[in-house]
């Protein structure tokens, strides 16, 4: 199962997580996770996870935090939920701009176009042959 985590719930979960980094209060942060997700994928997780609890789930991923890296609590959430089977992505299915992995996709994508430049100009060569013919 994928979820989909919007930019504005991700802005939301770094903004809250940097107020938690600096006042080392988690309370917040941990109500600011639940938030960014709808009714459907919580009960979703719930049946996944061992102990049921959407919310003691977080709370065990904020016990494991350190509390001092971001990036940090985004891993332990993806690696989770990961385990229950859930993978996290952070932008919605319809949008085509996001998640810096679909850009890396694209860049792939256009690296062909840098073969399609040299087929043409393999072609300028073989005409240029024939012209010495």
């Amino acid at each position: 199962m994928e979820i989909y985590l919007d930019k504005r719930a991700v802005k939301q979960i770094r903004v809250s997580a940097s107020d938690a980094v600096e006042e080392g209060d988690t309370d917040t942060l941990r109500e600011d996770i639940l938030e960014a997700f709808n009714d459907d994928q919580i009960e979703e997780i719930e049946r996944r996870v061992d102990n049921g609890d959407f919310y003691d789930f977080l709370s065990e991923i904020l016990d494991e935090w350190g509390g001092d890296d971001v990036d940090e609590l985004f891993e332990l959430l993806e690696t989770h939920l990961a385990e229950a089977g859930i993978d996290v992505k952070y932008t919605s299915p319809d949008d085509e701009e996001g998640a810096p992995e679909e850009e890396e996709e694209e860049a792939e994508v256009d690296e062909p176009d840098e073969a399609e430049v040299d087929d043409v100009s393999l072609g300028d060569e073989e005409e240029t042959e024939e012209e010495d013919l």
